[in-house]
């Protein structure tokens, strides 16, 4: 069984965004075109789901910028912008998703104090979203993974996943990057490719 993993497609991380990633509106077709032609037994969709107090939030430290790094809740934290609050169009799946065919919806980043990177567990592995579970309860063994960002939640989705055992392929051309560092991109993909995930385009897969 192969389940396609939309990861993120959300409004705020598209331009015009509170979190913008850079010409992160060019994963909506690609994800579309895969909901609709890649033949996938399942599709779900994760979404961050941040309360407006979310520690991630450079909003809730004294001192802090947007994109500078600490710690939050004993962990190392980049501080964001306020993004994709509960309730809010930011959250929102991006419009030219085939919504219909987006079987489950996995909300992450719903703990104030602790931020939330794959679409499996939070990031300090304390609480799972329920996708691993599902995706075992469906008979799932392969993985397709479209979304956003590719050296944040795409990434940390992709090496749980293959961690979980999961067959997990990264449509290239269906992710792209915060790039706080011009190197993260290239690193996060290699990294990906190291765990034994295979890095594909759409076109290769459709």
């Amino acid at each position: 069984m192969l389940a396609l993993v939309l990861v993120d497609i959300q409004y705020d991380f598209l331009p015009g965004g509170a979190l913008a990633v850079p010409n992160g509106d060019a994963v909506v077709p690609v994800a579309a075109r895969l909901c609709e032609h890649l033949g996938a037994d399942v599709v779900v969709a994760t979404q961050d789901w941040h309360p407006p107090n979310h520690g991630s939030f450079a909003s809730q430290h004294a001192g802090k910028q947007p994109f500078e790094r600490g710690e939050s809740a004993g962990l190392e934290q980049v501080f964001w912008p306020d993004h994709c609050v509960q309730h809010t169009h930011g959250a929102c799946l991006a419009r030219g998703l085939p919504l219909h065919r987006i079987e489950r919806l996995f909300y992450k980043g719903t703990d104030p104090r602790i931020d939330s990177f794959s679409g499996f567990f939070d990031n300090a592995r304390r609480r799972a979203t329920g996708l691993c579970e599902y995706l075992r309860l469906r008979g799932v063994h392969d993985l397709v993974v479209s979304g956003l960002a590719t050296d944040y939640c795409v990434r940390a989705t992709v090496l749980d996943a293959v961690e979980q055992g999961f067959s997990t392929t990264v449509v290239l051309d269906g992710v792209r990057a915060v790039g706080l560092d011009p190197r993260d991109e290239q690193q996060a993909l290699e990294q990906m490719q190291a765990a034994g995930a295979r890095l594909r385009s759409s076109r290769d897969l459709l």
